[in-house]
Formats: structure tokens, sequence, C-alpha cells
């Protein structure tokens, strides 16, 4: 059966211990993320001093929704969350984001590679003091990775597609002790797995956190994410309303994890995934470049719940990249106000990345294919802003020229009011079936995984169920962890 490894190495976390109380680090909880008002008073007082991308270890307890939307000082509140109008979405329906610019380094992703590092850390499997810390990912991933590694004291390699925006690679320049970077764009995850496997080979004492087959990164969406919804549903319910699912790109098949959760409490709700149309991997057993940075494809990740998944869309990239433009351009913006959409929430529009974009237009789609209404809710999620997409739009502005009220107007009809019900699947359980052995030919044939823990997965009752159970397990052990540490 398949959990996370929680044996503890007495020998290596005495060595972490060590490190970590000479370097002034205490851990949170799952607990204390979900819930902030565990976190203690001293603790709280001298965030108030610390910017929200600082590199103190204090902003460990900062891998929370519930962070106070500034960037320095912030203490914390309730989930962030935006609503979408339906002058914006033309459906009636209530489509609710939660809102990860305010993590960190700006996405959610911190929590994802805290959830894979920390119980390795605590355990003293992952030992600081000899080992390298290894990120592999499309963008985010490793740039989290590399942040909580930077807090925890831990060194770092960050590998990422050569394909992506500046702003990662200029920010991880200054954060991970190596940055590597593969050829490709979004869609090249196999050449990330080439390398790592090429640094296994290496000699060098390293500790790969793959996040699309580390249990740590579904445990701690599931268990975090998942809470900071149902907080959200409980605070915009009307006693007339109806959660209907969740919309997610699959990306590392972490974040969609937050639907299982959801699913345990709303059992007739849906759980949709979406893909990038020019790499229809879940849709059509397809492939492709494509240009929705965020959701890196191919393959089906290791710990995507594929059973309990019920529909699959695919999202054109033209669709992302010129919305990006209707969104953060001063044209588009005045033209969005004079369609009627509120300008108070039109000066937000800054707070949706390109992957955000894609599940914003994702559930749209949702909402109109299961014809939702006004006491209807979909939720869905902004993992990053367009402040890590700025040179994109300069690009834009390059090729395209200045962006006028034509353009505007084009996109908002096209790609905004034109969102409709094409390219999308429903799964029926043979589906669910078939994008699940899709797995096989990733992770038996190439990573090493084994045809009896495929089959597990598909056919173990508990499978997913015992993964979950875990979290008290490494709240334990993290308590014991900063008790022996002694500076709480």
């Amino acid at each position: 059966m398949a959990t996370i490894d929680l044996t503890v190495l007495k020998d290596r976390q005495e060595r972490t211990i060590k490190r970590v109380r000479e370097r002034n680090i205490i851990i949170p909880t799952f607990a204390q993320m979900k819930n902030p008002q565990l976190i203690p008073d001293k603790i709280v007082e001298e965030l108030r001093g610390i910017g929200l991308w600082d590199l103190n270890p204090r902003n460990l307890y900062r891998i929370t929704w519930k962070n106070e939307p500034i960037a320095n000082g912030g203490a914390f509140g309730k989930v962030n969350y935006m609503e979408f109008p339906k002058e914006f979405t033309g459906t009636s329906a209530r489509i609710i984001a939660l809102v990860g610019k305010w993590f960190p380094t700006g996405s959610h992703k911190v929590g994802a590679a805290f959830g894979c590092l920390v119980p390795r850390l605590v355990t003293g499997q992952f030992d600081p003091t000899l080992q390298k810390a290894v990120w592999p990912s499309t963008g985010n991933y490793c740039r989290g990775g590399a942040y909580d590694s930077a807090l925890l004291s831990c060194p770092s390699i960050a590998i990422l597609p050569e394909g992506m925006s500046k702003e990662r690679f200029e920010w991880l320049s200054n954060i991970a002790g190596e940055v590597i970077a593969t050829p490709g764009s979004e869609s090249n995850v196999k050449e990330i797995f080439d390398k790592c496997w090429e640094l296994r080979k290496s000699g060098e004492d390293l500790m790969i956190f793959n996040q699309f087959d580390e249990f740590g990164n579904y445990l701690w969406h599931y268990e975090i994410t998942g809470h900071a919804m149902e907080e959200v549903l409980a605070e915009v319910m009307g006693p007339l309303d109806n959660y209907r699912g969740l919309v997610s790109a699959t990306g590392s098949a972490g974040t969609i994890a937050s639907g299982d959760y959801m699913k345990q409490l709303f059992p007739a709700s849906k759980v949709v995934a979406s893909e990038a149309l020019q790499c229809p991997t879940l849709s059509e057993n397809g492939f492709g470049a494509h240009r929705i940075e965020g959701i890196g494809d191919k393959h089906v990740p290791w710990v995507h719940n594929v059973k309990n998944t019920d529909m699959v869309v695919a999202i054109d990239d033209e669709a992302v990249v010129n919305l990006s433009r209707l969104f953060n351009e001063d044209v588009g913006r005045r033209y969005l106000v004079k369609k009627g959409v509120p300008e108070k929430f039109v000066s937000q529009l800054d707070l949706l990345g390109f992957s955000s974009i894609s599940n914003v237009v994702s559930a749209i789609k949702a909402a109109k294919y299961y014809e939702l209404g006004e006491n209807d809710i979909v939720m869905t999620m902004l993992t990053d802003s367009m402040e890590l997409y700025q040179s994109r739009l300069r690009e834009m502005h390059e090729e395209y020229g200045e962006y006028s009220e034509y353009d505007a107007s084009a996109h908002f009809a096209h790609y905004l009011k034109g969102i409709s019900t094409d390219n999308l699947v429903e799964l029926t359980y043979a589906e669910r079936r078939r994008v699940h052995n899709l797995k096989y030919y990733t992770w038996v044939e190439q990573q090493g995984k084994t045809y009896e823990e495929i089959q597990e997965q598909w056919y173990t009752r508990n499978y997913w169920q015992d993964i979950r159970d875990q979290v008290d397990e490494i709240d334990d052990l993290i308590e014991e962890f900063n008790g022996k540490v002694g500076l709480l």
C-alpha cells in the first residue's frame, strides 16, 4: 500500500535538529496552515516586520490561504477568494476562485513543496547537512521548493524547461543553489524526468521531490486547499444554493486533490480536470506544445486520483494568452467596464495568471455544459497572478503592437462571451479507466513504478484514504521535532 514513509532515522534527525536550531527555524503544522489562529502569538508578532516574499524562516507560517492580502507585515484573516460576476462569465452560475497571489512567491505551490519536503525533513530521511533537495517542475513548484528549501536551510536544485517565463529564471537565480534549464516548454515534462535520472546517476547525494509522484503534494492540497474551499462555501452559500463541483487544471494533480475532499462533503459534486487543447492527453491520449504556463502535460501524474474525475475540458491556449491582454491592458479593462463588468472587479484581474485564466474559462465551460443557474456554485483556484507573466505581456506588445479597442472587442466576444461546450469529455467508468491506464507508459515503463502499484491505485478501496489519514501523524512528528529543537 502506498503511503508517505514516516520512518524516523534518529542519527540523521539529530543532525537536522541541530542545524534547524542554529538557523532559528520553527516548522508549522498542517493544523496551523488550516487555522492560523493556532499560530503562537510571538510568531504572529514577528511576522509584522517581515515581507511576504522575504527569505525568513517565519514565512513558513504564511503557507496558508489566509494571509492578509498585503506585501509586508500582514497577519491572517479569512480565506482569500473572489467571485466572478455574470457580466464577466456569461453564465448565471456562481463561479468562485481561491486567490493564490498572497502566498510567499505569489503561488500556492509553496504549500505543495512543503507537503513533500517537511515529512522527510522532520523524520531525518532528508538530511540538509549532507543532501540537496531537487525540485523538478514546469514552473511554480520548483520556485516553491527552492523557497521552502531556503527557509528550511536546505541546499536546492531547481529544474524547469528553458521556455518558461523570464521572471521565473531571474527569481530562481537568487534563491536556488543551482538552476537547470531543460529542453522545451510547458509540456516537456519527460525531459525534466530525464534530467532527474541523470542527476541520480551522478553520484551526488540528492533527494528528488517529484511533485508528479509525491503524495505530500496530493495530501497538502486535499487537507489545506480542501478545507479552504469548505470555509469559503460556508461563508457564501445561501439557503437555496448548491455546491456543484471543482474545476482545476491537472498540472501535477496536487490542486485537484481538493476536489476529493469536497466530494466527500458533497458526494453528488463533480471534479472537472482541465488541460490545454494543444496537448489533449487526458481527453484524446494526445500530445503537443502549448503556452498555458503552469499545467505541464503529455502524461498523467501518478498522484492524480482519476477514479474521482468526472469530466475533462480542453482550453485553447489562444484564449488564455489573448484574455491575458484583455484583462491587463488599459484599453481592455476600459472595454470590460464599458460592457457592464463592475469596475472594482476589473481592477483585480491581475490576480489571474495564465493557468488561473485557464481555470476560470474551464469553470465557465463546465457551468454551461451542466446548465447551472444562479443557485449553483462552481469553485476553482487562481494558482498565481500576472506578476509572474509581465515579460509575456511585453513580448506580445512587441509581436502584435498596441492593444486596441478592436482587439478587446474581438477577444471579449470570442474568448469570453463565446465560451462553448466544445472540447470536453464527460468521463464514464471506462473513460476514467482509460485515463488511469495512461499512467502505465510514464510511470511503470519509464519511472520505476510497478504493475502491482498501478493496479492498487485503481482497485484498492482505501488507497487514497490511507494517504489522507496520515495528516495527524505528520503533525505529531512536526510538533515532536519542534519540541526537540526547543525554540517555541
